[in-house]
């Protein structure tokens, strides 16, 4: 990805999808323009889902977790952070937080 240009940095609706992307073992992988454009700030939510098909429902509950911060059309369970770790329910509540600050 490139450079994240400030006015991304601070938009409430990127920032904390963002960081899950930056700071998740597996969302760190697509973190790419392929994925996200940050200039016109669009996300291939179809693209993503597709991809995390095979994937644990921890990485997954992260994936829709990341895409409902950008996009409340994007729907999440947070019944669902039960299947989490303690390093990533931090790093949930810390999105959330830079979301809803």
């Amino acid at each position: 990805m490139n450079t994240i240009p400030q006015s991304i940095i601070q938009s409430k609706y990127l920032m904390g999808t963002l960081n899950l992307f930056l700071k998740h073992h597996k969302l760190r992988r697509y973190c790419s323009n392929q994925y996200i454009d940050v200039v016109n700030e669009t996300i291939n939510v179809s693209a993503l889902k597709r991809i995390s098909r095979p994937w644990s429902k921890s990485e997954k509950f992260m994936l829709a977790l990341a895409l409902h911060l950008y996009n409340e059309s994007n729907k999440v369970n947070l019944s669902d952070m039960d299947c989490l770790d303690d390093v990533n329910k931090r790093l949930a509540f810390e999105a959330i937080h830079l979301r809803f600050q």
